[in-house]
């Protein structure tokens, strides 16, 4: 078992930045952030390779968001910049044992129990 804990959630103004971390038990392979809006369904944000040289973004976030990690730490990041309301949602980091998995989330085996974004208008 890999436990995966998120943190670094908030409130936070229209336009404004924050910075998700994703502390894993042990060492990972490909990783990945996913998001819940409130009453809608889980969402992939996006994906990185166990090394950090592959990534993927949904269209949604591609040019405000970044995900990287720290395979030292065992810790996955995303940092999200120019955040707007509709990126309110519970995020979730994820974690699959190969070394990259894409946006499918029917790869990832171990699920972290998410941390609140809120953006206000």
């Amino acid at each position: 078992q890999v436990q995966l804990v998120e943190s670094g959630g908030g409130l936070v103004q229209a336009g404004g930045s924050l910075r998700l971390s994703c502390a894993a038990s042990g060492r990972s392979y490909g990783m990945c952030w996913f998001r819940q809006p409130p009453g809608k369904e889980r969402d992939f944000v996006a994906a990185i390779s166990w090394k950090g040289g592959t990534t993927d973004y949904a269209d949604s976030v591609k040019g405000r968001f970044t995900i990287s990690r720290d395979n030292a730490k065992n810790t996955l990041y995303l940092q999200m910049n120019s955040l707007k309301p509709e990126d309110t949602a519970i995020y979730y980091c994820a974690a699959s044992m190969s070394a990259y998995s894409g946006s499918s989330p029917n790869a990832y085996t171990y699920w972290g129990q998410g941390t609140q974004v809120t953006v206000s208008s």
